[in-house]
């Protein structure tokens, strides 16, 4: 283990133990386990019990031979699919449980933030909690009451700073107990998935104050499924799969490992049927097609893009119908609205209908995308949302037609921005040919004015 290395974990595992009962029956009542007690019972006085069913257990292993290093001041993101084995993995580096086999070295003190409720008192106020951690962290009592006025800043709780924790709600829980866990200097901070429970703006204060308790020298791990948080906050990831070591490397790398464990390939199935409905409308059907009509699970950037749509309706006036358009990463790209951005509302005569919608080209990266549809109301409420609706991919995409292929990255971005007239150079010390620099600036403005 190097100086610089802060977790060395090697063959790190951790098996469980699944208890099963064998039982003929699938459903047991109250009255069928009070009947059963009494024949029991009964039996047992009489002589005549018969052995009650074996209960049996299996190994379930949620890590097995888990191998890397973490060393000081990185931020690394654990991602993985549900169930991959990434709380356990955290639950073993903070100590709260012991793994069944292998080890794990850490250097320094661990502040971590699994779960609401993880490391609170529920009868202790806010107040008494920030104390509590900061001596369970191996603070001073001087240490802490130096950071305490930060830390009531950063969680905003400060009306209810002598209220018994039990009493917050899940938001002003995960507000204080995060501020605890960052301010109080811990050389390992732990994160994870919790952050959700925040509001957009809680969560954009965490991403940076983790941000800046790494540029101090601390070592961050960050568990999310927000690849978008995870690429915005780490250089490196380790990537889970059913408890083992997947990939170990660049962020970019391991969220493209991440996307293959969890979406595969584009679905073969160009058309889909929904289930459910709305109150109003029912989303039947939807497709990508090409010219002709046919269902297609491909999209050449650059062509107008044609989605078919198949829908019921009730007839109540005002509906709208609008897609929106997701990359890999689930970040919404765009949305197009019939109502809003054309004016047409749907038929106001109830029946099943049917429509192409034709959306402007898009310059789209190479990689896979969906759609989602979804039908609305006036007051912008959602009537009949339909998620992943149309899946396609873009094999190819170059705006100029040129050999490289523009890929979808977190560098880059999903949309290819062509330039609307062919590209020229002037000399910035003067004339070239009979093009004066003042001509040259007067045009721009002259584009800038159009585009307004």
């Amino acid at each position: 283990m190097s100086d610089d290395t802060v977790i060395s974990a090697e063959g790190l595992g951790k098996r469980y133990l699944i208890a099963h009962q064998q039982s003929s029956e699938e459903y047991v009542a109250l009255r069928d386990v009070l009947v059963a007690g009494a024949r029991g019972l009964a039996s047992r006085l009489l002589g005549t019990a018969k052995s009650s069913p074996k209960a049996t257990s299996e190994a379930f292993w949620a890590l097995k031979d888990v191998n890397f290093d973490i060393k000081r001041g990185e931020v690394v993101g654990i991602i993985g699919r549900n169930g991959a084995g990434k709380s356990t993995l955290l639950k073993v580096l903070s100590r709260i449980t012991e793994p069944t086999e292998g080890r794990v070295t850490i250097r320094g003190r661990v502040a971590s933030l699994l779960e609401v409720g993880t490391g609170f008192h529920p009868e202790l106020t806010g107040r008494e909690n920030i104390y509590l951690n900061g001596a369970i962290l191996g603070m001073t009592r001087a240490e802490i009451r130096r950071k305490f006025d930060e830390i009531v800043a950063f969680a905003e709780v400060e009306k209810f700073l002598d209220t018994p924790v039990k009493r917050y709600s899940s938001g002003m829980y995960v507000r204080l107990a995060f501020a605890v866990a960052a301010h109080l200097e811990p050389e390992i901070l732990v994160v994870d998935e919790v952050l959700a429970v925040g509001d957009a703006e809680f969560q954009k204060k965490c991403l940076g104050k983790m941000q800046d308790v790494s540029k101090g020298g601390r070592t961050v791990l960050f568990v999310s499924h927000n690849m978008a948080a995870v690429q915005s906050l780490t250089e490196r990831c380790i990537v889970l799969d059913r408890g083992r070591l997947s990939f170990l490397g660049s962020t970019e790398q391991s969220v493209d490992r991440y996307l293959q464990l969890t979406s595969g390939k584009t679905s073969s199935q160009a058309t889909r049927i929904f289930a459910g409905r709305g109150e109003h409308t029912r989303v039947i059907s939807a497709a990508l097609v090409d010219a002709q009509g046919r269902a297609t699970s491909k999209y050449k950037a650059g062509d107008v893009m044609l989605l078919a749509i198949e829908f019921e309706t009730d007839g109540t006036k005002g509906l709208s119908l609008e897609v929106l358009l997701a990359d890999l990463l689930k970040q919404k790209i765009g949305l197009a609205s019939v109502h809003q951005f054309e004016g047409v509302a749907l038929p106001s005569a109830a029946g099943r209908y049917r429509t192409t919608l034709a959306l402007a080209a898009l310059h789209l990266a190479a990689g896979e995308y969906s759609i989602d549809v979804t039908t609305s109301i006036v007051n912008h409420n959602w009537d009949h949302y339909v998620a992943d609706a149309a899946r396609f991919e873009v094999p190819f995409s170059n705006p100029s037609g040129g050999t490289w292929n523009f890929q979808q990255s977190y560098g880059y971005g999903s949309v290819a921005l062509p330039l609307c007239r062919p590209v020229e150079f002037v000399s910035a010390e003067g004339n070239v040919g009979d093009v004066e620099v003042a001509d040259v600036e007067a045009e721009a403005r002259g584009l800038v004015k159009a585009a307004e």
